[in-house]
């Protein structure tokens, strides 16, 4: 019987850093190591956190009893390197350099390909990046803005977003290659894609303030009253970043970025929550719909996946404005530590071809 693969994944997030063996699709253990604000403050840059990153990293895998020795394979995050067609990425000198410097922007997933890289070079074994969230398989449609000084930019969440369509394309008996969804991720970001033949040829911009709202940002504002208060004199630039992310949302308007709260405010019989939790869902919807446009109409299935889409009642408000477009399917929470173990899996057994970073 063939051994299987123990692939350790690690995937840093602002104030944690999550990490996962899994012996093939078996997930051995998960640990989400959860860092103070206190301790991330004590780095002026991200690239600064490498090294205690890294120490906290190993030593979870040795607490948990695992050998680094029996690991085979190692896949992190990928980051904010330069935009990429979606697919697994063999860690090389290029990518690590783009991540450390940050050229599409820095944040704590950069780290995810540099942690790895430097431990399987240690261990002599090959690491990789899955999907990162710099993903651009754009048509050139959706580039163009309206002002030719602005381009329409893909960042999104395109490892969810790509595992629970291939979910989709197998409960469909097809692969993901041959369907066209709309795939809506619904987390503290949210996005919505188009996804044409195994391609996310459209999306918002759901880093940026495009699209519908969501707990922390408030999607796409008037044009005209955002000027107004970016020159009123009342705002620095910092916090009306701030207000459009982190600060907008269901966060502005009800000072809480968890729908179990506002859920909870609802069965209470707090109206207002109701009505801005109502239209978060009733904005989302439209965004279904634009996308399934791009699509022609020709929409397999719209696909609702996220920390969100475990609330039933918010995915009936949706369900109930978009199932006339096409079948819904519903796929739960983030899975990213199994879609970064599966994006690897598929290359080592020859069903995917590994591409090159350069």
């Amino acid at each position: 019987m063939k051994k299987a693969l123990k692939v350790l994944a690690i995937n840093p997030g602002s104030t944690s850093t999550k990490i996962a063996l899994f012996e093939d699709e078996t997930n051995v253990f998960t640990k989400n190591l959860t860092h103070s604000a206190d301790e991330i403050k004590k780095y002026d840059k991200i690239s600064d956190q490498y090294a205690f990153r890294k120490k906290v990293i190993l030593d979870a895998v040795k607490e948990s009893g695992t050998d680094l020795s029996d690991i085979d394979v190692i896949v992190g995050r990928g980051g904010n390197m330069r935009p990429v067609q979606g697919g697994t990425y063999e860690i090389n000198e290029a990518m690590i350099e783009d991540l450390r410097i940050g050229v599409m922007g820095q944040h704590a997933s950069n780290l995810g390909g540099i942690i790895a890289h430097s431990i399987s070079a240690e261990l002599g074994i090959h690491s990789y990046v899955v999907d990162p969230v710099v993903v651009d398989e754009f048509e050139e449609y959706a580039r163009i803005s309206g002002m030719p000084e602005i381009v329409r930019k893909s960042k999104d969440h395109p490892l969810n977003q790509k595992a629970a369509a291939r979910m989709a394309a197998k409960e469909l008996g097809k692969t993901y290659v041959d369907c066209n969804f709309v795939v809506a991720h619904l987390g503290g970001g949210i996005s919505v894609g188009a996804h044409k033949k195994g391609k996310v040829v459209d999306v918002n911009n759901a880093l940026d303030g495009d699209g519908p709202f969501s707990p922390e940002r408030s999607g796409g504002v008037p044009i005209g009253s955002l000027v107004d208060m970016c020159f009123s004199g009342e705002y620095t630039k910092e916090q009306i970043r701030k207000k459009i992310t982190g600060n907008g949302g269901l966060v502005a308007y009800l000072g809480t970025n968890d729908g179990r709260e506002v859920q909870r405010r609802i069965k209470e019989g707090d109206t207002h929550a109701k009505l801005i939790y109502e239209t978060m869902a009733y904005q989302i919807s439209k965004e279904i719909g634009a996308a399934s446009t791009v699509l022609k109409g020709d929409v397999d299935a719209i696909i609702l996946t996220g920390g969100i889409a475990y609330d039933t009642e918010f995915i009936s408000w949706i369900k109930e404005r978009v199932e006339f477009i096409a079948p819904v399917k519903v796929y739960p929470g983030e899975n990213e530590m199994g879609a970064l173990v599966q994006g690897v899996l598929r290359v080592l057994r020859g069903e995917e071809q590994l591409k090159l970073y350069s």
